[in-house]
């Protein structure tokens, strides 16, 4: 994972895992399977022969499409097992909109795509593994807003409600001056006495 250092939001890029473990399209089940295991993955993008990427092969699907029917994998081609098209994003989108996006198409990967080139892949581990940081993240932004609205209301009193100390008339506004609850009449008038 990139370093996000002091963005405020976190983007595909920093938490997709680059690069891709591809196969192209005609290679047998089998193959695909001997990869993931020795990548240790759940999944393989596949590509057409000009490398653009046309799925995405999940275990799932070699449970469902190959063994679940009965199929010799070494008879089966990745086309024929892959889901299809493969769902992208940009490396630029944040974390939210990626999640949001797996959420509505019901899916657990995305490519990452640039350009029109495949660059990454993000899966749903790779969003929740960065949900502590994004609510630490949040918390924090909330910290220092409340920070910053306690200090602006230190900075300014709050005006008070009730008969002025000096006329004794109603006011919505009255304010402290040398220990005295002023309306803004009054407090007008003691300045004006004081500049003279």
């Amino acid at each position: 994972m990139a370093d996000i250092g002091l963005r405020s939001k976190m983007l595909v890029k920093d938490v997709m895992s680059s690069p891709v473990v591809t196969i192209e399209e005609n290679a047998p089940a089998n193959k695909v399977a001997e990869l993931m295991q020795k990548h240790d993955l759940g999944c393989i993008i596949v590509t057409s022969k000009d490398s653009k990427p046309l799925g995405i092969i999940t275990e799932r699907d070699l449970v469902e499409r190959v063994l679940a029917k009965n199929v010799k994998p070494d008879q089966v081609k990745a086309k024929e097992v892959m889901t299809s098209p493969l769902m992208t994003i940009e490396p630029d989108a944040t974390i939210a909109e990626s999640a949001r996006r797996m959420s509505r198409l019901n899916i657990r990967r995305l490519g990452v795509v640039y350009k029109g080139q495949l660059i990454g892949l993000l899966s749903s581990k790779d969003v929740l593994a960065v949900m502590p940081e994004l609510l630490e993240t949040i918390q924090e932004n909330a910290l220092i807003e409340g920070e910053n609205r306690a200090e602006e209301a230190a900075e300014e009193p709050t005006p008070l409600a009730g008969n002025c100390d000096r006329c004794g008339v109603w006011s919505e506004d009255l304010k402290e001056v040398n220990g005295e609850f002023l309306c803004e009449d009054c407090r007008a008038e003691l300045e004006e006495e004081s500049e003279e």
